[in-house]
């Protein structure tokens, strides 16, 4: 009776980690199924895409089977061992006597939840791993989701371009049918003009791979049907103000979570071993059925840990991966610290080059492009002064793309780096 309690007892570790299953179990895979997937339009938003990556995505997936493996897998740990049957026969020219019986093993006082506790420790780190891959498919869609908006941004803009040079190609051929302009001033137009459709017919072909991997970020295999590519873009704002990412991102970052996990899994273990001396115990009975009354024969051992060196080598392998887990939990502090300063950087560096593109130079460059075009028509400048006005509004407008592409890149980074839910939860499919 006490074997079966003991069986049926759970730590409260034990019952926090099955309640955090549930609670993701019930919007990510309600009944042990796939939910609904979101349907995916053109005109679908970003977080349409997010959803049906994070629920669809077979990595995701993956990641959550195994930290639900490790939530069971701390039953197991903390349970007592299985009973015996035994069976004893004692024979002379027959039998004289047959004793079935059970035994039951009792691990040392604490052993079984020191046991439960480092597999408690070990879902946990299962679960940050788990959301580190939610991050991780939310970057990859987020990733690929820009750099389809940076090619449709760019083929737009070579396609005005070229526009402008059919306008360019129609006023040297007017103005050489008149005799103010040479023949060399219309071929330099159709010869720009088809080093910029050459140019467009490259950038379209290299939809493909990029529609490749967008498919791949949303858990698409290659046979399935091709997904629907966005036609708008949004654009994804900076939720935490920049002076307090870092101490976002210490507390919330999952991959920290995850090395603190290992910490507390690493002491975990050390308690256990600090057990190895505590000696184990069985206990179990038998009778002989060959005897009226039935003859009883109780049983008991204890295990004997005069071995101290394999205590002492235990207890320096633990207290070693104990230390080994703490450094590199503080080294992951100091690579993320350095993470955030580059990913800042490059995000401030994004806004300034917008700024300055789209404030001074594009408005110049358009202005500049407009007085070549009028000193072209009055003879007082030259087509190469018209050609390089506008190939400084097309540079202009394809850095005001990139910057803004670059700016949306470095967003999707800083969240892969701070945002994690301090808790588990999971809303709508999506960690918040």
């Amino acid at each position: 009776m006490v074997m079966l309690f003991l069986a049926g007892c759970t730590t409260p570790s034990e019952k926090a980690e099955q309640r955090a299953l549930r609670q993701v179990a019930a919007q990510y895979r309600p009944h042990d199924a796939k939910p609904a997937l979101p349907l995916l339009t053109t005109n679908a938003p970003l977080s349409a895409f997010l959803t049906f990556a994070l629920l669809n995505h077979p990595d995701v997936e993956a990641a959550y089977f195994d930290w639900a493996a490790a939530v069971a897998r701390i039953t197991s740990a903390g349970a007592p061992p299985d009973p015996q049957l035994t069976f004893q026969l004692d024979i002379q020219s027959v039998v004289t006597s047959l004793m079935p019986g059970v035994m039951f093993s009792f691990p040392g006082p604490g052993k079984l939840r020191a046991q439960a506790h480092v597999a408690a420790a070990e879902s946990s780190g299962k679960y940050y791993a788990f959301e580190t891959r939610v991050l991780a498919a939310a970057f990859a869609v987020k990733q690929a989701y820009y750099e389809l908006y940076f090619l449709t941004e760019k083929i737009a803009v070579n396609r005005a371009t070229l526009g402008v040079l059919g306008d360019v190609e129609a006023l040297a051929r007017e103005r050489n049918a008149v005799g103010q302009a040479t023949l060399q001033d219309v071929l330099r137009a159709q010869m720009e003009q088809e080093r910029l459709r050459t140019e467009i017919a490259n950038l379209e072909d290299s939809r493909q791979p990029l529609a490749a991997q967008f498919k791949a970020a949303l858990g698409l295999p290659a046979d399935a049907p091709e997904p629907p590519l966005p036609a708008r873009f949004e654009t994804t704002p900076l939720t935490v103000a920049p002076s307090n990412l870092l101490a976002a991102a210490y507390a919330r970052n999952p991959r920290l979570k995850a090395m603190a996990a290992e910490v507390q899994r690493a002491e975990a273990a050390l308690q256990l071993a600090a057990k190895a001396g505590v000696p184990d115990f069985s206990a179990g009975l038998m009778g002989d059925l060959k005897t009226s009354p039935v003859l009883f024969r109780p049983l008991a051992s204890m295990t004997l840990p005069v071995w101290r060196n394999k205590i002492r080598a235990l207890l320096a392998e633990a207290q070693a991966q104990k230390s080994a887990a703490q450094a590199r939990f503080t080294n992951e502090q100091l690579q993320m610290a350095v993470e955030l300063a580059e990913k800042t950087f490059m995000l401030r560096e994004a806004d300034r080059n917008l700024a300055l593109t789209q404030e001074a130079l594009l408005p110049k460059a358009r202005l500049a492009l407009e007085a070549a075009r009028a000193g072209y028509l009055s003879n007082q400048s030259n087509f190469v002064d018209l050609a390089d006005a506008w190939r400084a509004v097309l540079a202009a407008e394809l850095d005001a793309v990139m910057a803004r592409t670059q700016r949306e890149l470095a967003l999707a980074e800083l969240d892969l780096l701070v945002l994690g839910q301090p808790g588990k939860q999971w809303s709508g499919g999506v960690l918040e």
